[in-house]
């Protein structure tokens, strides 16, 4: 049976008019407190709404994510998270299983943070923003537009948290002292967070506490498993820095494109003199990470461009 939402309202959320028609397979998203949690339990009819009309079925289930996943035959089913926790093996049997209550013209709802779960059982995505329908469709229009908005936010939230400084090693002769190390946004803000594709810059600032002729400064950027991305200094750059005397301070940014895949890295700086004696290495002192739109596998997002033709 179908189930019709008219200008629903359940804190947060905010007049729903939508329906999931017989049989359907709807997949709603959104951040945590969009109303996803009370959609699912307007449309089980646990609850009523504050202002508007539901129109569901007397023979609903609503499951939440510790409840057994009882896909018994139902008018309605909400499944609020229900599939999050289980294996890859319980999740193709359910798969299975919604094929059946479809064909019976059960109407499924359900929420997931999961795009490829999402692109494999859904039949429509619906977005929940602050509480209203934000858009609906086709997991192939919704699920690219709801990445970059997710994309979106975490580099903005990513200016607005101060980095900190936890290398796993520290060593040197104590001639210099790194007293910043930062990720640049292509604003030129720090950031813990970068997009993937923006000019980014790492940016050392180095105190000196006694003379040095040639100092030479580096970084190593790492993925959270230890494997070396890029690494590069200021003698590989061609860049004199000295000499330097006691008490002058250095700021020194490697400016990229930041063309990496959206995962954790962690970033390690040193400053030393041509023949590597150091005066201060940070192993893995800072951790940022990458976000993007979609996802990429590796390490390189290298950003083909991709044709075909017919032979």
């Amino acid at each position: 049976m179908a189930i019709h939402f008219r200008e629903a309202t359940l804190a947060p959320l905010d007049q729903l008019t939508a329906s999931a028609p017989d049989g359907a397979l709807i997949a709603v998203i959104g951040e945590d407190g969009s109303g996803q949690r009370e959609l699912l339990r307007l449309a089980a009819g646990l609850a009523q709404p504050a202002a508007g009309t539901v129109e569901t079925p007397t023979a609903a289930r609503y499951l939440g994510p510790a409840d057994a996943l009882d896909l018994n035959p139902v008018a309605a089913l909400a499944l609020d998270h229900t599939l999050a926790p289980r294996d890859p093996l319980t999740r193709a049997r359910a798969a299975s299983e919604f094929e059946r209550l479809r064909r019976n013209g059960t109407t499924v709802l359900f929420t997931s943070h999961e795009p490829e779960l999402i692109a494999a059982l859904a039949d429509e995505v619906w977005w929940l923003h602050e509480g209203r329908l934000h858009a609906r469709g086709d997991h192939r229009e919704i699920l690219p537009r709801y990445q970059q908005h997710l994309a979106t936010r975490l580099r903005a939230a990513g200016e607005s948290v101060a980095s900190r400084l936890a290398p796993t090693l520290r060593r040197g002769d104590g001639r210099a002292e790194i007293i910043a190390l930062e990720t640049l946004g292509a604003s030129g803000q720090p950031t813990i967070v970068l997009q993937s594709g923006e000019v980014a810059a790492v940016r050392v600032t180095v105190r000196f506490r006694a003379p040095v002729e040639q100092p030479v400064i580096g970084i190593m950027i790492r993925t959270r498993i230890g494997f070396e991305v890029y690494g590069t200094n200021t003698e590989l750059e061609k860049l004199t820095l000295g000499p330097v005397v006691a008490g002058q301070t250095l700021r020194i940014a490697f400016e990229f494109p930041c063309l990496l895949c959206p995962q954790e890295y962690t970033l390690t700086a040193a400053s030393h003199d041509p023949d590597g004696v150091w005066h201060d290495w940070m192993e893995d002192a800072l951790a940022f990470s990458v976000a993007d739109s979609r996802y990429t596998a590796g390490v390189a997002n290298l950003r083909a461009r991709v044709t075909t033709e017919t032979l």
